[in-house]
């Protein structure tokens, strides 16, 4: 059981929230101001932080949050646009989703953020795999020196192969680590991450298949044909 703030103005939608919260197990309540979430937060175990609110800007909530602590923030907004979530995500935030989304898809994140908080990587915050490098910190993916524009998931993705490249890590481990899901149909959705990874890293020998398994790195020199579906 895990104590959620919730920092959302609206009060059904608050209720709402911590109502179903409380369904699934967790201890909830609300607040409907950032200044009331800055003094309660520590109390909690995550933050449910709305971007909308009436006194203080969610985007420099999340920053306060993060400046002051290590507590988990997700971060939902009424815009299911990218750049409000890059903007929350380059705020500090450990994860972004549309108010819209199924609650039962919320629940999933929450407990994915939850477990990589209570269970934290050993991995280095920068990885490199020359030409490659990957700064966790700011979230930036560079290929000889240059910038390479991913979107969060993408990123999460290449950080999940690139932390043990010599492991090939399941579809289904994927999932879980990346979208927080065991839903087994999503083959498709890794196929189209891993396909746009390819691409702008420039080469698809950064990301090898291995056939009925899953995917583990490889290096832009290395012919990725012989690991192929």
């Amino acid at each position: 059981m895990s104590n959620v703030l919730v920092v959302e103005q609206d009060a059904p939608t608050a209720e709402a929230m911590v109502r179903d919260l409380r369904r699934q197990g967790h201890t909830a309540l609300s607040v409907d101001t950032g200044a009331r979430a800055l003094r309660r937060y520590r109390d909690a175990d995550l933050v449910l932080l709305s971007l909308e609110l009436p006194d203080i800007d969610g985007l420099e909530v999340c920053q306060s949050l993060k400046a002051q602590s290590d507590i988990p923030v997700i971060a939902f907004t009424r815009l299911d646009e990218e750049l409000e979530r890059v903007l929350a995500l380059k705020a500090g935030a450990d994860d972004c989703v549309a108010r819209s989304w199924g609650f039962r898809e919320l629940g999933a994140r929450i407990e994915a953020v939850l477990r990589r908080n209570r269970f934290p990587s050993r991995v280095s915050q920068t990885i490199s795999l020359r030409p490659l490098h990957i700064d966790r910190r700011t979230r930036e993916v560079r290929v000889r020196d240059r910038l390479v524009d991913v979107t969060s998931k993408e990123f999460e993705l290449l950080c999940t192969l690139a932390a043990n490249p010599q492991t090939v890590v399941s579809r289904k481990e994927l999932m879980a680590r990346v979208w927080g899901s065991d839903w087994s149909g999503a083959s498709r959705t890794i196929d189209t991450h891993v396909s746009s990874l390819r691409a702008k890293l420039g080469s698809s020998g950064w990301i090898i298949t291995v056939r009925g398994v899953g995917y583990r790195m490889g290096h832009a020199g290395q012919p990725p044909e012989a690991f192929a579906d």
